[in-house]
């Protein structure tokens, strides 16, 4: 393929993102505060440095939001999870504060991201690097020997990591039977605590994710695999944010990440779509049971799988301070849960965590922190629209100038959608997934299709089918 300079410009110029490097994008107001919080002492807080906590993140990230150690407890687990605490260096209302409540999220493209927080703080003073003594809100939580939590609390403290991990080392490390010790529980729990969330309707999906890479002189989608320490890890995370809304909960006050459960009629279509697939259901299996079930290597199961994002819609944020809240449940995960453990890239996590160490304190909430709580919500919502606008936007960009003078080309590839006037296909190389036209398509068919349209200006793409392979699910 011929080398041909393209670049993400235009995305960020469509959603008002700022082409300018991380730093220089941040006003000097901002960055002039920045300088202060990371040169300002910080407060006394209890010392956990001797607890040998690691992280987990892709290779040569710098903005480190967690730290995990877990330990066995006879039958059961102790989770120490260390969170960047920025509640107490960032000044409510100050440049930093407000500057992080416009941007609402971190915005990753694949040249660069649009960081929440100047790389200063993110990446320096507040992020959690190995070897380097930071402050931290460190949650430990009890977890029985079937998966089941149990009580949980947060606390300010010093921590120290002892490694920067990464996910293909962990995993190989856990391949090959030698796991970092600090976290030697990781794949038992990982695997208990999404068996009990499953148990409890969660709709995990294991698709495969298209992600923008450079390859030489060019861009390029590939498909990310989720690997098991990917899910093991998540895990973590999300026993986290579950604990900290049953906190908030119980108090009737703060922010919750919300997914109301899929009308029972979707539910039942949804089965029914997959008994036509050819995917085993067995009597009484709820939704989310079947999808835990799924190998995703098989072509009914990817049509499956992006079926049950239907399952999956109407995600929104709820406060609440002083009354329960409207709407608590979060269908895709099973249960209530809260954003606590990425505040480095995460606006409302911060406010979050404020309110359970409060709670764990027996102190009151803090002012600045009630007084945020009803505006998080808009927020939150419109920066993961802008969030999810820039990741599809880049993908299908990256798809165009893949397909570039491919015009009347046969692909094969794997039908993930179909409706009266054709479909969605997915194509095997390049991972390109578009509209398709043509009657008779089958959901989890493998076809032959051919590229019939690209609109470069609309970064639009369609195929056409005309009978090139059976169409038969597989």
């Amino acid at each position: 393929m011929t080398a041909i300079p393209h670049d993400f410009d235009g995305v960020r110029a469509e959603l008002e993102l700022p082409s300018a490097t991380s730093t220089d994008s941040f006003p000097p107001d901002v960055l002039a505060e920045a300088a202060t919080i990371a040169a300002a002492p910080r407060d006394d807080r209890e010392d956990a440095t001797e607890v040998p906590f690691v992280t987990i993140d892709p290779p040569g990230s710098k903005d480190l939001d967690q730290a995990v150690f877990l330990e066995r407890v006879g039958d059961g687990f102790r989770v120490h999870y260390a969170i960047a605490d920025l509640g107490s260096a960032i000044p409510a209302g100050g440049a930093v504060d407000t500057e992080a409540r416009r941007r609402g999220q971190t915005i990753y493209l694949p040249d660069g991201r649009v960081p929440l927080h100047p790389p200063l703080l993110s990446e320096g003073e507040l992020s959690l690097l190995a070897g380097q003594d930071r402050a931290a809100a460190v949650w430990t939580i009890e977890v029985g020997s079937d998966g089941v939590a149990g009580p949980a609390s947060v606390r300010r403290a010093v921590v120290r990591s002892v490694a920067q991990l990464d996910y293909e080392g962990v995993q190989a490390a856990f391949d090959a039977g030698t796991p970092h010790p600090s976290i030697e529980p990781l794949a038992d729990l990982g695997r208990l605590r999404l068996q009990v969330r499953v148990e409890r309707g969660a709709i995990e999906l294991a698709l495969p994710e298209q992600e923008v890479v450079h390859v030489g002189d060019n861009w390029r989608v590939r498909m990310r695999i989720r690997t098991a320490v990917d899910a093991w890890n998540a895990e973590i995370s999300l026993l986290t944010g579950m604990a900290a809304a049953q906190l908030m909960i119980e108090a009737r006050i703060g922010l919750l990440r919300t997914l109301p459960r899929a009308d029972h009629r979707v539910g039942v279509e949804f089965l029914r779509t997959a008994r036509a697939l050819g995917v085993q259901v067995p009597d009484g299996a709820t939704p989310a049971q079947v999808i835990a079930g799924l190998d995703p290597d098989q072509p009914a199961a990817i049509a499956l799988m992006t079926e049950a994002t239907r399952l999956l819609r109407g995600a929104g944020y709820e406060s609440f301070d002083g009354s329960e809240p409207e709407q608590a449940d979060h269908a895709g995960i099973g249960g209530p849960y809260a954003h606590v453990t990425a505040p480095l890239r995460r606006l409302a996590d911060r406010f979050g965590t404020e309110v359970c160490l409060a709670l764990c304190t027996g102190s009151k909430v803090p002012e600045w922190v009630r007084d945020a709580l009803p505006t998080l919500p808009d927020i939150m919502r419109t920066s993961d629209q802008r969030a999810a606008g820039a990741d599809r936007a880049c993908i299908d960009l990256a798809e165009v100038w893949m397909l570039t003078g491919r015009i009347g080309e046969a692909f094969e590839g794997v039908v993930v959608h179909a409706d009266e006037t054709g479909g969605e296909v997915m194509l095997v190389e390049p991972p390109v997934i578009a509209r398709c036209i043509g009657a008779g398509l089958v959901e989890g068919a493998q076809v032959s299709v051919v590229l019939s349209t690209l609109d470069p200006q609309d970064r639009e793409i369609e195929f056409s089918y005309t009978g090139g392979r059976p169409a038969s699910a597989t």
